[in-house]
């Protein structure tokens, strides 16, 4: 596998700190750096334990008689260290003192006396060489800042200060990006006013990331948070973090506005006295199955990978995630993540829902009523159901694997469906029963893509507007409009593209630019796509810009923007516009 983006997540203008700071691996980090990691370091010491154990019952222990350092009791196994010791090694059965020369016979040469090489060190005097014959004024200095003489002196770190510099006017894109088995979160700015994009930094992820989710909540471990916890300032309050949901069965929130950071600010769902994340084969014996068991559910924590993440805007310390253990669970920022046990007030999840029999891919909180989630599975199914009585839900079966959901930000009920199987569907979830087995009747259904939906998104700023993408390497952007005889929704394609990012795996519109959005996917490559720079697509959907108060700024770049390189033009123009 060469390299993908499994999931982009934008930060919308002026919340990035202006100049990020650099981490500091000071004593207050590193007691909570080894408070976080503890379980990683006892995991690490058992393991020592059990391989010198084993290395002794073998006979190949650092003890043994096989290993490689000699016995410390063994006398020939030291070595002479003598500062006065020869430098030429003796036959023992060879006197080391020289025979005296025979009288008159000339001492026996190696043949080099002629070159007097013993004199070859002596100073003599060199004949003038103009200007700079006389060197041993010259003042050696270590750099440029100890010189008096140069006076047009480099600050490194005010050129630093100036590279990292984050302007109010410029967003954020966060990727969650594997490249050559490497696996890591890569910051970028885009510069809508000079339509540019470029990589800010980077943080290492220790496993496969596979979803994002961005939020202004600083958790409960968070530096920042704890430095500031005095104060009555927004640093308190609020902040810039994205929460990583990966292979392993954590999620990981990190401070976007903190460089070259080594840890997490939090790690949710960390088990103190189980080993969760160790994989047990099916079989035994020798002939041991590849496929692992099926760990038993924790209401405390996940056993297994997070697919789906979601941040309530309303209550902003809460954060759903859900797991291919079959469970979504709610997660308080604000309770110390650490699990002593399963269950119980102020250890692990805040709670754990089972509304699902197979993998759950995604989940979303509702903006109206902020304490209801939508959940979409492999089992085929989707839910809907307040939080605090997740019995009293309903849902419906959809005829596909779910691979992303999305409620409607303008109709507080309805929401949009993508599945494996191509189609796009769109539900009000006031017509749904509590019971799967009734009928779900959907108010429309799609037919986007050739092969999964594996992208999808809602546009926030023009009233139905939605971006689709496909592994069939394809973005699509749909208008839904009422019709005003016979009161159905009308679905046409207004623009469709290939950006050459390979597979799309994410779609994500802009909180600030109207029709602007990001998408990235199986070719590791980001591309931001301004759809307003195509005639067709501002003669469709000019009527609804102007609805909603918005005015498009003319681009030069074609509307495609990626990362410029070597190899390809910046513009990154790849493919054709389908009207």
């Amino acid at each position: 596998m060469s390299g993908l983006i499994s999931s982009v997540a934008w930060v919308r203008r002026g919340v990035a700190t202006r100049h990020p700071q650099k981490y500091v691996l000071d004593d207050q980090e590193l007691e909570r750096v080894s408070a976080l990691a503890r379980i990683e370091l006892e995991d690490a010491r058992k393991e020592l334990e059990a391989a010198h154990k084993a290395a002794e019952s073998m006979g190949k222990g650092a003890e043994g008689d096989e290993a490689d350092d000699a016995d410390e009791n063994d006398e020939s196994a030291w070595v002479d260290e003598d500062v006065d010791a020869m430098d030429e090694d003796v036959p023992m059965d060879q006197d080391p003192t020289p025979a005296p020369a025979a009288e008159g016979a000339k001492p026996a040469g190696d043949g080099l006396d002629q070159y007097h090489l013993d004199d070859y060190d002596e100073d003599e005097a060199m004949p003038g060489m103009g200007p700079f014959s006389n060197i041993k004024g010259l003042t050696y200095y270590r750099n440029n800042d100890e010189d008096p003489y140069i006076t047009l002196k480099e600050d490194e770190e005010e050129q630093e200060r100036e590279e990292l510099e984050v302007l109010p006017t410029d967003n954020l894109l966060v990727v969650a990006k594997t490249e050559d088995e490497i696996s890591q979160l890569e910051v970028y700015v885009y510069e809508e006013s000079e339509e540019n994009l470029y990589a800010h930094h980077d943080l290492m992820l220790p496993s496969f990331p596979l979803c994002l989710e961005w939020l202004d909540f600083p958790p409960i471990t968070s530096p920042a948070r704890t430095q500031n916890a005095s104060s009555s300032s927004d640093a308190a309050q609020f902040g810039n973090f994205i929460a990583v949901g990966t292979l392993d069965p954590e999620i990981e929130i990190w401070s976007l506005d903190t460089v070259e950071a080594m840890y997490p600010d939090m790690v949710l769902g960390r088990p103190d006295k189980t080993a969760a994340h160790v994989p047990t084969p099916l079989g035994t014996g020798k002939k041991k199955r590849k496929k692992t068991k099926a760990r038993p559910t924790s209401t405390a924590h996940h056993v297994d990978a997070v697919l789906g993440l979601s941040w309530n805007r309303t209550h902003r310390n809460l954060l759903a995630s859900a797991s291919a253990d079959k469970t979504v669970k709610l997660w308080d920022l604000n309770r110390d993540p650490t699990i002593n046990g399963e269950g119980g007030e102020g250890e692990g999840a805040l709670r754990s829902f089972d509304v699902h029999k197979d993998k759950v891919q995604a989940v979303q909180w509702n903006q109206a009523d902020p304490t209801v989630l939508l959940t979409g599975s492999y089992d085929r199914t989707v839910r809907t159901f307040d939080s605090r009585a997740p019995d009293a839900g309903v849902g419906a079966r959809v005829g596909g694997d779910v691979e992303a959901l999305r409620w409607d930000p303008w109709e507080p009920h309805g929401f949009y469906v993508s599945l494996d199987n191509g189609l796009v569907v769109n539900f009000d979830a006031r017509a749904l029963p509590s019971d799967l087995d009734s009928p779900s009747p959907a108010r429309f259904t799609l037919s986007a893509h050739d092969g999964p939906v594996s992208a999808l998104d809602v546009n926030p700023h023009v009233r139905g507007v939605i971006a689709t993408g496909g592994t069939d390497k394809v973005v699509k952007v749909w208008n839904v409009a009422d019709d005003q005889d016979t009161g159905k929704r009308q679905v046409s394609l207004v623009i469709s593209r290939d950006l050459g990012v390979g597979k799309v795996f994410s779609t994500s519109w802009s909180p600030d630019d109207p029709l602007t959005l990001a998408a990235a996917g199986s070719k590791a490559k980001l591309q931001v796509w301004d759809i307003g720079a195509n005639a067709g697509a501002r003669k469709v959907l000019g009527s609804k810009l102007a609805e909603a108060g918005k005015v498009l700024k003319e681009k030069q770049s074609g509307g495609v923007i990626g990362v410029a390189s070597d190899e390809e033009d910046s513009s990154g123009d790849e493919g054709g516009d389908d009207e």
